[in-house]
Order: C-alpha cells, then sequence, then structure tokens
C-alpha cells in the first residue's frame, strides 16, 4: 500500500490519564488536584457502575478520575510521560487494535512536580489510542453507522513502528 497517502497516516487520537482511588472522599479529591497539576487540565469524577458488595461499592459511586487530551497537548504530555519511563515501553503495552497502555508510578516523576505531603503518593495509568485519518467518524456516527475496514484498522506492528518512529521508543519483549 501507499504510505504517501495522508489518510493511512497515524495520530494520537487521545490520551486518557486516570487515578483509581476505590473511594470517594478526601482521597479523590487529592487525586484530582494532582491530575490537575501534571496535565493543566480539569479532571473529572469516575462512576462506579456495577454494584459489589463485598467492597461496599453502588452503582454510581466516585471510585477514580480522569483527564482526556487531545492534539498537541496529548503529544507534548505522551513526550513527557515516556520520558519518564526512559522511552521504554513493553510490548504487552500494545493491544491488538494499536492503543497503548503503561503506568507511572509517583506523579513527583514528572518535571516541576515536588512532593507535597498533604497530597501524599499517586500513581497514574496512561492510555493511548492511535487512530488514522477518517473513517473513525463512520462508527460513531447516528446515521448509517459502518464498520472500519479491516485494511483501515491499526494494527499492534503499526503501532509499535509509529512510537518507535515518531518518539523513538524502544519496545522492550
Amino acid at each position: 500500500m501507499n504510505s504517501d497517502n495522508p489518510m493511512r497516516q497515524l495520530r494520537i487520537e487521545k490520551i486518557t490519564v486516570n487515578i483509581g482511588v476505590g473511594e470517594a472522599g478526601e482521597k479523590l479529591v487529592k487525586a484530582q488536584k494532582v491530575l490537575d497539576m501534571v496535565t493543566g487540565h480539569k479532571s473529572v469524577q469516575t462512576l462506579s457502575k456495577t454494584v459489589n458488595r463485598d467492597l461496599g461499592i453502588r452503582e454510581g459511586m466516585p471510585l477514580g478520575c480522569k483527564v482526556t487530551l487531545r492534539g498537541e497537548d496529548a503529544e507534548k504530555f505522551l513526550a513527557r510521560a515516556l520520558n519518564i519511563r526512559e522511552n521504554r515501553v513493553y510490548s504487552y503495552s500494545f493491544d491488538k487494535e494499536g492503543n497503548m497502555s503503561f503506568g507511572i508510578s509517583d506523579y513527583t516523576d514528572f518535571d516541576g512536580m515536588k512532593y507535597d505531603p498533604e497530597i501524599g503518593i499517586f500513581g497514574m495509568d496512561i492510555n493511548v489510542v492511535l487512530r488514522r485519518k477518517g473513517g473513525a467518524r463512520n462508527e460513531r456516527r447516528a446515521l448509517l453507522k459502518t464498520r472500519i475496514p479491516k485494511e483501515h484498522r491499526v494494527d499492534r506492528d503499526e503501532a509499535i513502528q509509529f512510537m518507535k518512529d515518531k518518539y523513538k521508543v524502544e519496545v522492550i519483549q
């Protein structure tokens, strides 16, 4: 296939940064404060979708917080996050649809972040969604929904190569 075609080139659709706390209250407020500081965007609470009586979780109960980044903000944040990981990502971080997920154990690893004893230590999960230009709207639109053809989907190997080329990522087996 022709790789010069602009519709075949990969791009970052979005990055979701998530901190799971497991409970509402002061701990969740601190986690939201950490996400706001690290990303520069306002975070939203994530709510429970199921009931788990053993853990005391009810449906609609706040359990964590997240921020979704798109465009240039997403690219800058991904570069910062990969820098913390020394541009190394395990191969199992990529799924078969070309998405990538990895974690950061402490928010103080980011440049300019200092440890605050009031907040404590919070780690976070970072999820990167890679897509090609065009086609994604076909799955989401209300009328005439269609699936993205197999040749237009992003696979695992293409995602790994994109991360190696654009961000100089070393993929560890």
